[in-house]
């Protein structure tokens, strides 16, 4: 793929969205530590000097990624929750159920995950000042969205509803870092069978964390 010069707003718009939608197609043949500008830049046919024209760096790139995903999650799991939480069930059982339909509709967007574990230690790194303010306020207004859902389905948490929406992202973050782990650590479980409780398999450790959370979130409150 070639391009001629962008010369007009929608031309540039587009080279934006050529360029989003190639790192994307990349993430799903490999993990996020493996994008490299070099290959987005061949994929996209541009040099990686033009491709910085329009994105800062790789970050910025994969930042961007990360705020749609969010947003194209947030679409869909308004839906999800609706069919697989019952409101006319108990608190506790509310609750157990909310995580449970985040939790693997989470897991299910492995690409979404994986970005999510690399925003604070490397996607908010090589980044100005500006980018990371527009993906945090964006963030911000994605947390808001969730934390109404959770008050939606379990009103109970209360003024608690965004701590604990904040904190399932981040666990979230963590735990797919430790559902991953190394050919070492692999190997390991295997010549120590004791070792086995901290292999963590993502979907089930996220249920299990976030319904703690929201338990924990409706005790405090009195819910």
């Amino acid at each position: 793929m070639t391009f001629q010069r962008a010369r007009s707003a929608e031309q540039r718009e587009e080279r934006r969205r050529t360029i989003l939608d190639t790192a994307l197609a990349m993430l799903d043949e490999m993990p996020v530590a493996d994008v490299s500008l070099n290959e987005l830049s061949r994929r996209v046919g541009l040099a990686k000097s033009n491709v910085l024209r329009y994105f800062e760096s790789r970050e910025a790139v994969l930042l961007e990624l990360l705020d749609r995903a969010l947003r194209d999650w947030l679409a869909e799991v308004g839906d999800e929750l609706a069919a697989g939480v019952d409101q006319a069930g108990s608190a506790g059982e509310r609750g157990e159920r909310f995580a449970a339909v985040v939790a693997h509709s989470l897991a299910r967007r492995t690409v979404l995950c994986d970005l999510i574990g690399a925003q604070a230690g490397v996607l908010e790194h090589n980044v100005s000042v500006d980018v990371v303010v527009r993906f945090k306020r964006s963030a911000l207004a994605g947390l808001d969205t969730m934390a109404e859902l959770v008050r939606q389905y379990v009103p109970e948490v209360g003024d608690e509803a965004a701590t604990v929406c904040l904190f399932a992202m981040i666990l979230t973050g963590g735990l797919w870092t430790h559902c991953r782990p190394s050919p070492s650590a692999l190997a390991a479980y295997e010549v120590d069978p004791a070792l086995a409780a901290l292999h963590l398999d993502l979907a089930p450790a996220l249920q299990s964390g976030l319904a703690l959370l929201i338990a924990g979130a409706a005790k405090r409150t009195g819910g």
